[in-house]
């Protein structure tokens, strides 16, 4: 891993993008507290019920997403414990985990397997994400490639 001046974090390579978010909610239960932050779980509480999650393990991952800015705490009436919410980095990621949503539809069960389905206000399905070019064509893997940073510039 490499530290970036000044910011005092570690990342598995710093010019890839990919590589830093992995780095910052690459891990399974970061991502899932983000999951249920967007599904309405608030306190400490509400996550460790949802994930059966250990407390330490839920304790230091909170703790790593406020830190890095993907969600933020409040306390809660009354003074006793902490509320979290999504910070508009962490809203940013709705997107990432509708994408491995999607996936997970398509890849991670069987024909009949029933799972759990993304719906709009209306009840209908959401529509599958497509990633397109400035045009609205449709891109893929083999359609594009990464403009790398040049080493002169690391």
């Amino acid at each position: 891993m490499t530290t970036t001046p000044g910011t005092g974090r570690d990342w598995t390579d710093p010019t890839c993008p990919v590589a830093r978010t992995v780095d910052l909610v690459g891990d399974r239960w970061s991502l899932l507290i983000v999951r249920d932050a967007m599904d309405g779980a608030a306190t400490f509480t509400d996550f460790q019920q949802r994930l059966g999650i250990a407390r330490n393990i839920l304790t230091d991952r909170l703790r790593k997403l406020v830190d890095h800015g993907i969600l933020t705490t409040s306390t809660a009436p009354g003074g006793k414990r902490h509320s979290y919410e999504l910070t508009d980095a962490g809203q940013d990621l709705f997107t990432t985990v509708v994408a491995l949503r999607q996936w997970g539809e398509r890849h991670a069960f069987t024909g009949n397997e029933p799972h759990s389905t993304l719906v709009d206000h209306d009840g209908r399905p959401v529509a599958r994400l497509r990633t397109e070019d400035h045009e609205g064509n449709r891109v893929t893997a083999a359609t594009t490639r990464v403009r790398k940073v040049p080493k002169s510039s690391r």
